[in-house]
Parts: structure tokens; C-alpha cells; sequence
């Protein structure tokens, strides 16, 4: 036993060293920040919130700026006088003061009376539904029926008068962290032939395993049944996974069905390798064939549904009105959440290429750029988790028509995109505190809704 104790001596103090000099640098970082930084940037970092930032925002290139890395940044080489840890340590301070500083930024913003301005509009909450559970997707039928999933397995159908029925037909889901029921989509000619899609995880049984991915299912609706489902994508490979499913649907001016599908949290093995479906945006048409037109459709090892790659976990798509192009938003990992315009065959970069470090703070990556690899249109840090994306096509919206609006979980508001073409002009945070958004639709008769989780409510916007 002696023995033994006298082995783990070294371990026990190599871990106490560690933290001990962890701790030191974590204390140096915040007395260099009070002393050298805070008269320019303020004292709770209220001057990196809601700015641009002019040379990058992500630890990497926080890290950069602080060794005067950048034009005219001679004088600002705080650097010179401290170790490479606690140059590292002031990056991380000085991005965990802003997530804490954002934060109670929105909680002190939110109303108290439902009613919320933003630059040019004022709407009120109209509450439609309460008390869901966790409610993910979200789609209007012709009639203003409303259809939305529950994450936990079940389908609703909600009149406008207020009467909700649960949908039966539903395919068996694993209901386990981010898996469920998730999207819910409606052919464009639904008025004729009834077609409902579904993304959900689906999951099969090996050796004493259970393994899940994400799959499509298309069916028709026919009263308050689901009837004739059959499964029209099915996600490879399956994962002993229980997250990144993506899961998002949408359908372009042509008819062909966009997917999207996270990397299930393998990195490495999934986004860039283009034999897996996992990391990717796919496309098929309606009825889950394969568009003759599709990227890689003719490359051999290669899955023909692939439209483009590089990606983590998409879980905001949406279609431009005017132009057609799909937009789409992605969750980094700390830090580096993305908007992107996708296009067949592009590579989009993730791992390889990132503005986020993995959660404890080490970089997994030293590029924000490659030549080959499509930048984000704009990028969040820190991360604001994006879910749900939709472009304002209503006149009810006169301040915001043609904006996008970009949900988020961490931060519990819908951020406001205004595009200069492909250029992200404005920014600006609405519905501050509202709760952890996770879709958002526009009702045939040109009013936005939001589904928030946690506590699962369902609100229209009414302009004021």
C-alpha cells in the first residue's frame, strides 16, 4: 500500500501544480485586465458588447489583438510582460466577461408587459399555446391550421380558434438529450396531395447497443392521421450518438427538399468525409430520389444526396424570397456559430477551419480562413446557439421585410439580420429574455410566430 501512495505521489502533485499555476494565471489575467485594459474596453467589458469587432472576435484572434497583432498595434503589446498561459487566460477572461455581461444585458432588457420596440417596429406577445413540451417545428396548413412537433414524440395540429389535436401516425423517435421529433415541413403542393415530412431519430438495435441517426419520413395527412408514411432519407452511418442531429427541412422554388444533418459530435470523421451523411446539407426530391443535378452525384464513394458539407449542426435553414439561395445557420463549439450561404458542392470548413475553441478554451484549429473553403457570412462569439431561421416576407413587418431573424437558444432572443446583399448590414437583438428559441414561422396571413422551449410556449407577433 505504502508502495502504491508513494506512486501516485508524483500524479497527485503534478495535478496540484497544474492548478496551482492555472489559478496564478487566471488571477494575472484579471489584474492585467483592470489595470491595462479596462479604461479603454470598461470595467465589466461593456465595451466589447454589441460592436463590431475590427479585428476578429474569436479567442484565437483576441489572443492576437493582445499582442498587437494588428496595424498600429505597437503600443498595445501587453504581451511582452506576461507568459503565453496568462496571455491565453486574459483571451478566455476576457470572453467569459462577455458572455456573462450579454446575459445580463438581455435579462435587464426584457418587458414586463409583453410589448417590445425594436429599430423602426413594436410588437405584443399574443400568446397561441402553453404549456408544451419542448415544441421544435412549426408549419402552417392552407386553411391557418397550425402543425407543430413536440420534441418529445407528438404532433399537434392547432386552429386558429384555439382547438389543438394530437396527430396520430407519428414514426417511433428516440427521445433522448437532442434527439425526438424535430421538424415538421409541408410539400408544396399539399393542397392537392396532403404530403407531410417529418425529421425525427430514428434508431435501431446492435448487439447491446442502440444506435440512432437523423431520417425523414413523408406521409399523408388525412384528417387527424398520418397515413401511407414511409421513411425517404435515412441519415449514414447511425451513432451510439445522442446529439448534433441537424434536422432542419426546407423546399426550394423547384421542389427539391434541402436536409440538414449534424456531424452527431465526430468531428473527425464525419463533416469532411463525404462517404458519410453526417455533417452535411443534403438535397433529394419530394419523393426521396436523387436529383439527376446533385454536386457529387456521379463521384463513386461518394453519397449522391450530398449538397454541401463542412458542417457541424445546422439547425436554422431558410430560403431568400428574391433570390432563391438557401441561408443557413450552424451551432459552433465555444464560440464560432455561423450563417452561410449554401452552394452545391462548397466546403464550409468545420473542423478544419473555425472561429470557436473547444470548450475548455484550447483551440482545435489555427485557421478562420482556407482557400477552398467558404467563410461565413457573419459569425457569432459568443456563441448565441442558433435555432430556427426565417426571412420577413410580410407586410406587417414593414421594418424588418427582407431581414432575417435568426433564434437563440443561449440567449433567449431572435437576433435581426439585416443583408446588404450578401453582407450582414445590422444586427440587432429582438425579444430579449423571451426564452430559448427554437423556431420561427410566418401564418399565410403574413404574421411571424415564435416556439420557445423551456418553458414551451407559442407566440404571434402582433405590430403595433
Amino acid at each position: 500500500m505504502f508502495r502504491f501512495l508513494l506512486f501516485l505521489a508524483p500524479l497527485f502533485l503534478l495535478i496540484y501544480c497544474n492548478r496551482d499555476l492555472n489559478q496564478a494565471a487566471e488571477r494575472k489575467a484579471t489584474h492585467v485586465y483592470k489595470t491595462d485594459c479596462a479604461s479603454c474596453h470598461g470595467a465589466t467589458v461593456e465595451n466589447f458588447v454589441e460592436r463590431d469587432w475590427k479585428y476578429g472576435s474569436s479567442r484565437l484572434e483576441i489572443i492576437r489583438s493582445i499582442g498587437g497583432n494588428f496595424p498600429g498595434g505597437e503600443k498595445h503589446n501587453f504581451a511582452r510582460k506576461m507568459k503565453e498561459q496568462e496571455v491565453q487566460q486574459l483571451g478566455q477572461y476576457i470572453i467569459e466577461a462577455i458572455v456573462a455581461r450579454k446575459q445580463k444585458m438581455i435579462t435587464e432588457g426584457a418587458p414586463t408587459n409583453g410589448t417590445y420596440t425594436s429599430q423602426g417596429m413594436t410588437v405584443q406577445l399574443d400568446t397561441i399555446a402553453r404549456n408544451l413540451d419542448n415544441p421544435w417545428g412549426m408549419v402552417f396548413l392552407p386553411n391557418g391550421d397550425l402543425l407543430f412537433t413536440e420534441r418529445t414524440g407528438k404532433l399537434w395540429r392547432l386552429t386558429p380558434k384555439g382547438v389543438k389535436t394530437e396527430i396520430g401516425g407519428v414514426p417511433a423517435t428516440l427521445v433522448e438529450s437532442q434527439g425526438g421529433l424535430l421538424d415538421v415541413e409541408l410539400h408544396p403542393q399539399f393542397a392537392t396531395n396532403g404530403f407531410v415530412y417529418l425529421s425525427y431519430s430514428k434508431f435501431r438495435d446492435s448487439a447491446d447497443v442502440r444506435l440512432s441517426t437523423t431520417a425523414v419520413r413523408r406521409a399523408r395527412l388525412e384528417g387527424d392521421q398520418l397515413l401511407e408514411g414511409v421513411d425517404i432519407f435515412t441519415a449514414l452511418p447511425y451513432s451510439n450518438t445522442r446529439y448534433h442531429y441537424g434536422s432542419r427541412l426546407e423546399f426550394d422554388k423547384k421542389g427539391f427538399l434541402y436536409i440538414s444533418v449534424g456531424d452527431r459530435g465526430d468531428q473527425d470523421a464525419n463533416p469532411q468525409r463525404l462517404g458519410s451523411d453526417c455533417g452535411k446539407i443534403h438535397r433529394i426530391h419530394a419523393d426521396g430520389h436523387i436529383p439527376e443535378d446533385n454536386p457529387f452525384v456521379t463521384q463513386k464513394g461518394v453519397r449522391a444526396t450530398l449538397f454541401s458539407y463542412g458542417h457541424r449542426n445546422p439547425q436554422g435553414i431558410a430560403l431568400n424570397p428574391l433570390t432563391g439561395e438557401l441561408w443557413e445557420t450552424e451551432h459552433g463549439p465555444q464560440g464560432g456559430d455561423e450563417l452561410n450561404v449554401i452552394r452545391a458542392g462548397k466546403n464550409y470548413g468545420w473542423p478544419v477551419v473555425s472561429y470557436g475553441t473547444h470548450y475548455d478554451g484550447r483551440p482545435f484549429t489555427q485557421l478562420t480562413e482556407k482557400e477552398g473553403i467558404e467563410n461565413p457570412k457573419t459569425y457569432w462569439i459568443p456563441s448565441i446557439a442558433p435555432c430556427g431561421l426565417l426571412f420577413v416576407n410580410s407586410d406587417r413587418y414593414p421594418a424588418w421585410k427582407g431581414d432575417l431573424l435568426a433564434g437563440s437558444l443561449r440567449f433567449k432572443y431572435i437576433e435581426r439580420i439585416r443583408l446588404d446583399g450578401e453582407k450582414v448590414a445590422l444586427r440587432e437583438p429582438l425579444l430579449k429574455n423571451l426564452g430559448r428559441i427554437r423556431c420561427i414561422a410566418a401564418s399565410p396571413d403574413g404574421y411571424l410566430y415564435v416556439a420557445v422551449e423551456e418553458p414551451g410556449y407559442i407566440f404571434r407577433l402582433m405590430p403595433k
